[in-house]
């Protein structure tokens, strides 16, 4: 017994203060005063068919909010969520899957609308539509339905997710605050509808794919991290528009070669999109593997060496050839530093038809002049299909659904959240890569699999990036699948929404052999 009490009193001690049980910060100050009785859960129950694959479905939808509780049993905020249900006898043992999107500071519509859930947006069309009403909606034909029951999560401060009781800001905003906080929603969600004994999945797109990624750990707990055990194992998880890179740290040595090298890719893809370069009979996928090797042997190497001083003018000479031969740039672009920054690039391209190229899906232009130079609202692509995506939303909210709220739902929400993201974590080196994250759940859980997919026209998520951090970590080869589509940021535009959906279901149905 004084073994186990000593054991005991070394694993608080190693526990540090902001993962005590409950993974509530106990150096953080709640709301003071009592704490008002919380009215019953908003909840709105509808039914409906949708037809996938060419089979009908019947589901129910039930949409509406989830109280979050402190280790002290306080209510300190609500998740508001969107569940699709197949109808039909319990099956304890069907797949649910858990959908999210980024930020921080997203809602989950994006992913809800683009390809999940059982509607969809309709745009006049898949690149550069109109921004302007009437959008559309209809049935969606690659919802994903049909091989799992979907739980569309959005975290708290976004949609209609909000702090309440004893609850601050600081207990939901940051990697560890947002991962614990929405494994306890992910938690009290299974034992609502009964299904704790189901496969289950995650899938997070942009930040979301960090969330997923530290999600297996909080979601399993232990005294190191969340401070609790809550034995929640997952079969699979699927990245988006995928972003792992730490954020904290000095990173490794030369990273910053590495990180000018990893961009140039996209790059040339978009060249290769927007005809500028000579494509000479090769695919998209062929050039694309053309230059990423190009990128991580001799440019790399030429980017090392022109920082230590040693590169040769005749290799300075030949890089600077291929660069321009890959990215339809002039060679005096690259002449001084070897590289050209995204948003130049974005500029540079089809500057002599007066048009900037998009950040989050390269693919979409608008007219360089005129700019008000935000980074959202004048990004060709964010500019374009933003509006269509929310309008087609609340069409299905409050025609379909039948969902009435007193406040505005917040899609996406920068404003105090973004400034004051803690991306400090609890027994976590200093500067490992999200993709570690993944590499411990997946040394846990020998049947666990991953799913990493990424847009060729991707500025804002590069595929390169992604793909290199999941290597490093030495993710199971015979468990992981990299997929890259024709597509930018959001890969489920432009045509490529049924190959992610059939890819995501090929995943599923493996994981649950």
């Amino acid at each position: 017994m004084r073994r186990a009490a000593l054991l005991a009193a070394a694993l608080l001690a190693a526990t540090p203060a902001f993962a005590q049980p409950g993974g509530i910060p106990t150096s953080r100050p709640t709301a003071a005063g009592p704490v008002e009785p919380l009215p019953a859960a908003q909840r709105f129950v509808t039914r409906h068919k949708v037809t996938i694959g060419g089979r009908p479905i019947a589901y129910t939808a039930v949409v509406g909010e989830t109280y979050l509780h402190n280790r002290a049993a306080e209510p300190i905020g609500s998740i508001f969520s969107f569940s699709y249900i197949k109808d039909g006898p319990v099956d304890p043992k069907r797949p649910v899957l858990f959908v999210f999107n980024g930020g921080p500071g997203s809602s989950s519509l994006w992913l809800h609308m683009g390809v999940v859930g059982p509607k969809r947006v309709v745009l006049d069309r898949e690149v550069n539509p109109s921004n302007t009403p009437p959008f559309g909606v209809a049935d969606n034909p690659y919802s994903l339905l049909d091989v799992a029951d979907l739980v569309f999560i959005d975290p708290v401060g976004t949609g209609w997710s909000k702090v309440l009781g004893k609850g601050v800001n600081a207990d939901f905003w940051g990697v560890d605050e947002d991962a614990d906080t929405v494994a306890q929603f992910i938690e009290l969600w299974l034992s609502e509808h009964g299904r704790w004994n189901a496969p289950k999945f995650v899938m997070g797109e942009s930040y979301g794919s960090v969330r997923a990624a530290v999600l297996p750990r909080a979601l399993m707990g232990g005294p190191m991290y969340v401070g609790l055990m809550r034995g929640i194992t997952l079969n699979g998880v699927i990245l988006l528009g995928t972003t792992l890179g730490a954020r904290t740290g000095g990173g490794e040595a030369g990273g910053d070669d590495l990180r000018q090298a990893l961009t140039l890719p996209a790059m040339a893809d978009t060249a290769w999109y927007h005809d500028r370069i000579d494509r000479r009979h090769r695919s998209l996928e062929t050039f694309h593997a053309e230059v990423l090797a190009f990128a991580r042997g001799d440019y790399l190497e030429a980017l090392k060496k022109a920082r230590a001083g040693s590169l040769s003018p005749n290799d300075r000479a030949t890089t600077t050839a291929r660069l321009a031969a890959y990215t339809g740039l002039p060679v005096s672009t690259f002449e001084k530093t070897l590289g050209v920054r995204d948003a130049d690039f974005a500029r540079l391209l089809l500057a002599d038809k007066g048009l900037q190229v998009g950040t989050y899906d390269s693919r979409y232009t608008l007219p360089m002049a005129g700019s008000g130079n935000d980074p959202v609202a004048d990004d060709p692509a964010m500019g374009r299909y933003v509006p269509g995506f929310v309008s087609a939303f609340h069409q299905m909210v409050e025609g379909d659904l039948k969902v009435a709220m007193d406040r505005p739902y917040g899609a996406i929400v920068w404003k105090d959240l973004l400034p004051a993201w803690n991306w400090n974590r609890a027994a976590v080196p200093e500067g490992q890569s999200f993709a570690v994250d993944l590499a411990v759940a997946m040394r846990r859980n020998e049947k666990l699999r991953v799913l990493v997919a990424s847009g060729y026209y991707d500025f804002s998520t590069h595929s390169a990036p992604a793909e290199y951090a999941v290597e490093q970590a030495k993710l199971p080869a015979d468990r992981l699948m990299l997929r890259r589509y024709a597509s930018g940021h959001m890969l489920y535009l432009g045509d490529t929404a049924e190959a992610f959906a059939n890819d995501v279901r090929t995943l599923i149905r493996d994981a649950t052999k």
